[in-house]
């Protein structure tokens, strides 16, 4: 058998006239194979491609019919661009040039009517979008929302059930197709709460509360993290927002207040210190106060709203 004069497992490419060119290395075929993997993968939806309730389907809608509305203007705009180059090349004499400067008030009027009408248009789907995305505004709904108090902590998450008067850190629980109530604030610098398949970020800050109301459509388990830059630990601000099926919340809820330790103020005072990666970790009992008390502290002492500072217990008055 005639062996051949060449034998490798690269690729030869062939130029003009039969001229051998330089082979592409195996290195580089793999490179281009796990990026082509890797770009499958991302197809893959999750986090705001992924809405699992009310408020992040309409969010997903409102990106949609944005970015619809603006590839009204961009498609039509390439395409043009790359026809005018083809059209204009220097090898085309059917292309006619005019080196006189004429006004063309036509030109000039679809030039700037139709971006004035796509910016008005835009513009009125985001302020109806927004208004009717209020975080404030209670979701409908025939069941009685669970009101969750949340706090963020450096770097860790505190979620406080005043009615169930239990406490978790870097664990949330709710009751799936029921709406929640968030109450939230910072005991220490400003942070953002995001839960992206539930929808609507919203910041937290010292002294102050911020509100919003999710609901989870079905049961599972959804990311949640901090979206603000907080120090060394943010990265590790993460959480698991599982919705379970209402009797689930409520063994879980059972479970909480029979087991594991009160969150009191030398607890909470304990939080307050620095950590990162902080496992889920649950307390059976809190006074349902604790988030006003945190807010009106961080507001009268707002410099002190620091890590291993942001907590004093309440003193109490003895006599007259």
């Amino acid at each position: 058998m005639q062996k051949m004069p060449y034998a490798s497992s690269r690729i030869l490419c062939r130029g003009p006239r039969g001229a051998r060119l330089r082979p592409w290395p195996e290195g580089a075929l793999r490179c281009l194979a796990a990026c082509a993997a890797v770009s499958v993968a991302s197809c893959r939806q999750a986090g705001v491609m992924d809405p699992q309730g009310p408020i992040a389907a309409a969010e997903w809608l409102l990106m949609i019919n944005a970015t619809e509305i603006m590839l009204v203007v961009v498609v039509p705009v390439i395409l043009m661009t790359l026809w005018v180059a083809w059209w204009y090349r220097a090898s085309n004499p059917r292309a006619g040039r005019s080196l006189e400067w004429s006004y063309q008030g036509g030109v000039e009027f679809v030039t700037w009517s139709i971006p004035a009408l796509v910016v008005i248009l835009l513009g009125g789907v985001a302020w109806i979008g927004s208004h009717q995305l209020d975080p404030r505004a209670p979701l409908p709904s025939d069941k009685k929302p669970v009101r969750v108090d949340v706090v963020s902590l450096d770097w860790k998450w505190l979620f406080i059930y005043p009615d169930q008067r239990i406490a978790a850190v870097n664990q949330l629980i709710i009751p799936a197709a029921t709406p929640v109530t968030f109450r939230l604030t910072s005991g220490t610098v400003m942070n953002a709460f995001f839960v992206p398949q539930l929808g609507s970020q919203i910041y937290t800050m010292t002294g102050m509360t911020t509100r919003l109301n999710l609901l989870a459509d079905k049961p599972g388990d959804y990311t949640g993290f901090s979206s603000n830059f907080s120090g060394d630990g943010f990265s590790d601000m993460r959480f698991v927002v599982s919705a379970v099926p209402a009797g689930d919340f409520d063994d879980w809820v059972a479970k909480v207040r029979g087991s594991g330790s009160p969150l009191d103020d030398p607890g909470y005072g304990e939080l307050t210190r620095p950590s990162s990666a902080v496992p889920p970790t649950t307390y059976r009992s809190v006074d349902p106060a604790l988030f006003e008390r945190i807010v009106d502290q961080t507001a009268q002492n707002p410099e002190k709203a620091r890590a291993g500072n942001a907590w004093c217990p309440p003193t109490t008055r003895v006599g007259g």
